[in-house]
């Protein structure tokens, strides 16, 4: 349990777990499955190259699932790329390209992009397999990915540290410092490393060994995009050991970032924000009012939480039970004497 053993809660098991727990249940619905296939295949429907099996609804069920049969080399039969003359440098990009395209745009990506889950079909076309495990990033998380991502691949440590100190939250005793400190020697060390060296998986999966070396937790979301990643970036390598995933990933950081600022897209999240600031706003008489209403009735009741306040309260107590005995005793010696 974490509450017994210290140096389990960086890790935060029962989030974990229970993360586990859900993912499990979910590759075990075949439907759930079905579904998600069928919203990937929408996601990738720009992506001409990429096929994902059509699924069959009238004979689908929680037990059985039913798609088309797809007819191609399998992921791990390399040598049979070479005789079919497909080119395995355009497959390893393709399929990076669609993996990462699941998730920086669309927040849903198949989380297992092993060569198993893969086959290569003729005029260099993917087709991904088995979407029971599936990976969920929210708009705010894609947003937090991408800065973390550009940081890395730009060398600049400041983002990366912010990134990472929002992940930690605010339960933490890290000495932010320090930490700030480590993570700018971590990103330093690849300036003038050419961009097509760096190993993003890797580096993703060293920046949250350092979280996790201060004592700080990972979002139980965040475990399935790494492992995607270091999946993905080495079935890439295995079609073409010069592949790099960094090289695929800038391009498409850029472009999404470009796609944030365009006027309509500005003009979007302003709107947002405006509208839960109305919300806000619109609410707040009626909440001042409560507030003063409880006021004159004498329910307002202020909360301070102060860390050991319990502790500080036990020394106090022994501290008056010191002193009332001390008096005890002081007028037991006064008595004594006058009675003697």
């Amino acid at each position: 349990a974490e509450s017994g053993c210290p140096m389990l809660r960086p890790y935060r098991p029962r989030q974990l777990v229970r993360e586990f727990g859900r993912s499990l249940r979910r590759e075990l619905d075949l439907a759930v499955e079905g579904r998600n296939a069928e919203r990937i295949a929408t996601n990738m429907a720009g992506l001409p190259w990429i096929v994902v099996p059509r699924v069959h609804w009238d004979f689908t069920r929680a037990r059985v699932n039913v798609q088309d049969f797809v007819q191609g080399i399998a992921g791990h039969e390399l040598a049979q790329l070479d005789e079919t003359g497909l080119d395995r440098t355009l497959l390893a990009r393709r399929g990076a390209q669609a993996v990462l395209k699941q998730i920086v745009q669309d927040g849903l990506f198949h989380a297992d992009p092993h060569p198993g889950n893969v086959f290569y079909l003729p005029d260099n076309r993917i087709a991904f397999i088995d979407f029971g495990m599936v990976g969920r990033l929210s708009a705010r998380r894609r947003e937090e990915l991408l800065q973390l991502l550009m940081g890395l691949v730009e060398r600049d440590p400041r983002t990366v540290a912010d990134v990472l100190l929002d992940w930690a939250g605010d339960a933490h005793t890290a000495n932010l410092s320090s930490l700030e400190t480590e993570i700018e020697t971590f990103v330093d060390q690849y300036h003038g490393t050419p961009l097509a060296e760096l190993n993003l998986g890797q580096m993703l999966g060293d920046v949250t060994g350092i979280l996790r070396g201060h004592q700080l937790g990972l979002p139980s979301d965040l475990a399935l995009l790494i492992k995607a990643f270091i999946t993905l970036e080495g079935m890439g390598r295995g079609l073409d050991p010069d592949f790099h995933m960094t090289s695929e990933a800038l391009p498409l950081l850029k472009q999404v970032v470009r796609a944030r600022y365009q006027p309509k897209a500005m003009a979007t999240r302003a709107w947002k924000t405006l509208r839960r600031a109305l919300s806000v706003a619109e609410q707040l008489p009626d909440d001042v009012t409560r507030l003063l209403r409880n006021a004159r009735r004498g329910k307002v009741h202020v909360g301070i939480d102060i860390a050991h306040l319990k502790r500080v309260g036990d020394q106090i107590d022994r501290a008056a039970n010191r002193l009332a005995m001390a008096l005890i005793i002081a007028a037991l010696i006064v008595g004594s004497s006058i009675v003697m």
